[in-house]
């Protein structure tokens, strides 16, 4: 008695069920993750006005690359320059404040001179800005 196997079929790959796993993730990633963290309500955020003119008047603080102060040239502490600044805007509330800080401050360094000059009464400060370019 002769056994003859049966021959093999050559199966067909078949990438349906790829296509389908591909697409049921795309569909699982798309509901789960957000796009974009976006506000629950309109933000527009503000124009630098780089070229301008910088505005006249008020008093320059100068933060140094290593966290030092200087209000209008002369070096202070923070708290005598806040108590300077304080003086100051007792008797003109709507004097500009303006901060020129060196590029190399932390941002954690200029913060909460902000907050702190906002919290003393300051209504108007700016920030001093290099505009982009080559640096000379």
């Amino acid at each position: 008695m002769r056994i003859t196997r049966p021959t093999e079929r050559t199966r067909h790959e078949t990438i349906i069920a790829l296509i389908d796993v591909v697409f049921f993730l795309l569909v699982f990633f798309m509901l789960i993750g957000r796009m974009d963290a976006t506000a629950p309500f309109d933000v527009t955020p503000p124009t630098a006005a780089t070229g301008a003119d910088m505005p006249a008047g008020g008093m320059t603080l100068s933060v140094g690359a290593t966290g030092e102060l200087a209000l209008d040239g002369i070096v202070l502490s923070a708290e005598d320059a806040a108590a300077r600044v304080a003086d100051m805007l007792t008797g003109q509330p709507d004097l500009l404040v303006r901060i020129n800080a060196h590029r190399e401050a932390t941002l954690r360094e200029v913060l909460p001179l902000v907050t702190r000059f906002e919290g003393l009464g300051a209504r108007e400060m700016v920030l001093v800005v290099t505009p982009p370019g080559p640096v000379r």
